[in-house]
């Protein structure tokens, strides 16, 4: 006869209710997980809903805007040589280009996540044909990312960049000294559309308030008269402290004249008795 098989004991059956009541906990938790992404992706849909109709609503104020910067001059390029990271673009040479930059617009598509479209509008100038350059970033329903731009019609020689490239292979021993890549070389990159930085910062930085980099040189100016003019006031204070102390030196030698002189008269009456 085999022997009887040994009981269950205590400890091992409370770990098997606890083990299924992991799982049961876990398979809940997974429900109210779909719960929360369902949520997630209405919140989405309506937040969607919400940026197209402002983004309508805004565009009035965007046009009015732009007629009142066509009437400041070189207002683009300085706000662009005035942010960090664009300035860090530019060679010298982009900055004369972007001199005749007049208007720069930015256009999201009905449905915000396919993308947006960033327009630069320039006057005739010695460097391109162009009226206008445009570049667009689309993210198809499959969610890869795309871009296309419009093709500079540079004039003879006047390709920044290609002049670009070569000033980089002779300046290649002083790395030092080397300019950046052209500025205009984002108009025909098109490796990391997902990832483009200068567009992300022109889009969601520069486009809705250009004003505040515009105006940087105005507040630094600002604070620099406000150092000076407390420089001027330490500087006055340690006058007055100065004078006062002459002040002070000075009555401290009359006192002695003073007694000096009371000096000089005891001794005298002692001679004359």
């Amino acid at each position: 006869m085999s022997a009887p098989a040994a009981k269950a004991t205590k400890k091992e059956l409370n770990s098997n209710h606890d083990e299924k009541e992991q799982q049961e906990a876990i398979e809940h938790i997974d429900e109210v997980q779909n719960e929360i992404d369902r949520l997630n992706e209405q919140a989405s849909e309506e937040i969607l809903k919400v940026e197209q109709k402002y983004n309508k609503l805004r565009q009035p104020f965007f046009q009015k805007r732009s007629e009142l910067i066509a009437k400041i001059p070189n207002f683009w390029v300085t706000t662009f040589v005035n942010h960090p990271q664009v300035s860090a673009l530019l060679g010298e040479e982009d900055e004369e280009a972007l001199h005749y930059l007049t208007r720069v617009e930015v256009f999201e598509f009905d449905d915000i996540k396919s993308g947006y479209k960033i327009d630069f509008y320039c006057d005739e100038n010695p460097y391109f044909e162009n009226k206008v350059l445009s570049k667009e970033f689309h993210l198809n329903e499959s969610g890869d990312p795309s871009s296309k731009s419009t093709e500079i019609k540079w004039k003879p020689g006047k390709d920044l960049t290609k002049r670009s490239s070569q000033t980089q292979n002779k300046a290649s021993r002083k790395r030092q000294h080397e300019e950046p890549e052209s500025f205009f070389t984002w108009f025909t990159d098109h490796s990391d559309a997902g990832a483009d930085e200068l567009g992300e910062v022109i889009k969601d930085d520069i486009w809705p308030n250009p004003l505040q980099y515009y105006l940087v040189p105005d507040m630094e100016d600002e604070e620099g008269e406000g150092e000076e003019e407390e420089d001027d006031e330490e500087e006055e204070g340690l006058e007055d402290i100065d004078e006062e102390g002459d002040e002070e030196e000075g009555e401290g030698e009359d006192d002695d004249d003073d007694d000096d002189e009371e000096g000089e008269g005891e001794e005298e009456e002692g001679e004359d008795d």
